[in-house]
């Protein structure tokens, strides 16, 4: 961190709160809703900066296994020190999610297990960090707290920062299941509001072909994997033309 920003550490170190505001991350892509999950990696980070104290800084990050990292620091600095990690795939980050342990740096000073990491934090003023990983379901949550001590953050894994970490993860999946739950059901209702007119197609195919509802229905479908157009669009246009002019494609799809 910038000379201006470790002269007012010295204050903020003595007192169990984060010295800076969050800030969310743009390490990764927009997701469908970006918002939701950046939102509550801020409010995570910033609470366990908050409440540990000679903390100077939080990072909060979330996998689900989809490439996607959503992300929030309390400032810039942080943000580059867990992207360099992301990055080269070396960093206590990488390793509590594969751990699904909590990683102490308790010095990075006499620390050289990740050269890049530690070059970069000690740059910008930090001696000591500890990641805490938090599961839930196939999603984990990375909570990485900073400090400009050395040997501050050891107790940080069994204070509140464990119960903010939990509930964070739980919140996100429930977020997640709900979201899902959302696109499901946008989609049933899409289902139910063109059923009509392919029900509505599906006799027109029979009266012209003469064949079963199932026979109708498979006829629709070869026209759309052929053409591809959405079925309820295929049906559509064929509603449209009351089959007309379609007869010898019909057939030909019958055979």
């Amino acid at each position: 961190m910038r000379e201006a920003d470790r002269n007012e550490a010295g204050t903020a170190a003595q007192q169990p709160c984060g010295a800076y505001p969050a800030e969310p991350s743009r390490l990764a892509p927009e997701a469908p809703e970006p918002g939701l999950p950046a939102r509550r990696l801020s409010e995570l980070a910033e609470e366990a900066a908050r409440c540990t104290a000679d903390c100077c800084g939080a990072v909060a990050t979330v996998s689900d296994g989809t490439g996607e990292r959503p992300s929030a620091a309390t400032h810039p600095d942080l943000t580059a020190l867990l992207s360099v990690q992301l990055r080269s795939g070396e960093g206590p980050v990488p390793l509590a999610e594969e751990r699904g342990t909590p990683v102490d740096a308790s010095d990075l000073l006499q620390d050289r297990r990740w050269p890049r990491y530690r070059a970069l934090a000690l740059d910008s003023g930090v001696r000591s960090s500890v990641t805490i990983p938090f599961r839930s379901a196939d999603l984990t949550v990375t909570l990485s707290l900073f400090s400009f001590r050395a040997g501050t953050l050891v107790e940080a894994p069994h204070g509140p920062v464990r119960a903010l970490g939990d509930l964070a993860a739980t919140c996100m999946v429930r977020d997640r299941s709900y979201r899902a739950a959302l696109a499901e059901l946008d989609q049933l209702g899409a289902a139910l509001r063109t059923r009509p007119v392919v029900d509505q197609a599906c006799g027109i195919v029979m009266h012209v072909l003469g064949c079963d509802a199932d026979a109708a229905f498979t006829v629709l479908r070869r026209i759309s994997q052929a053409t591809n157009r959405k079925l309820a669009d295929v049906a559509s246009a064929v509603v449209d033309k009351r089959g007309r002019g379609l007869e010898r494609e019909f057939a030909a799809l019958t055979r």
